[in-house]
């Protein structure tokens, strides 16, 4: 194992014990969209994204947070529309806090378009289709 890997495991390893227990991943609709972009001064640039996502086969809807800035750069994010599915990786809140029920989003990977917000390496998932048997 040469050095780069060593410290790709020591960054894995080190994230799953500051955050394992709080991953949650999350496949479904989307209900509602909000976008809203500012600009500080044409210097300091914000993105905030709140998605509402009904998940398949369940009657709730689950809340999700999306919040980026960056200096001097417009911030790029997919589009998105009502109705398309998607799967949602991110973090549930912390437990006792006010914002345990949302989840902040780490990646979005929507596969009406098959767009990922944050490019990842390897297969793309397809969504699970049911196969009925028949008697």
């Amino acid at each position: 194992m040469g050095f780069k890997d060593k410290i790709q495991n020591y960054y894995a390893k080190s994230y799953m014990d500051k955050y394992g227990d709080r991953l949650t991943q999350i496949q479904g609709n989307v209900v509602s969209i909000k976008v809203e972009r500012k600009s500080v001064l044409w210097i300091f640039n914000k993105l905030l994204v709140t998605l509402i996502v009904k998940p398949d086969r369940s009657k709730n809807v689950i809340k999700c947070i999306y919040k980026k800035h960056r200096w001097f750069k417009k911030i790029d994010f997919i589009t998105i529309n009502q109705g398309h599915l998607l799967l949602i990786q991110g973090l549930k809140g912390v437990k006792g806090k006010g914002n345990s029920e949302l989840i902040e989003i780490v990646n979005i990977r929507n596969m009406t378009t098959k767009k990922d917000l944050v490019f990842v390496e390897g297969n793309t998932t397809k969504p699970v289709k049911q196969i009925r048997k028949y008697r």
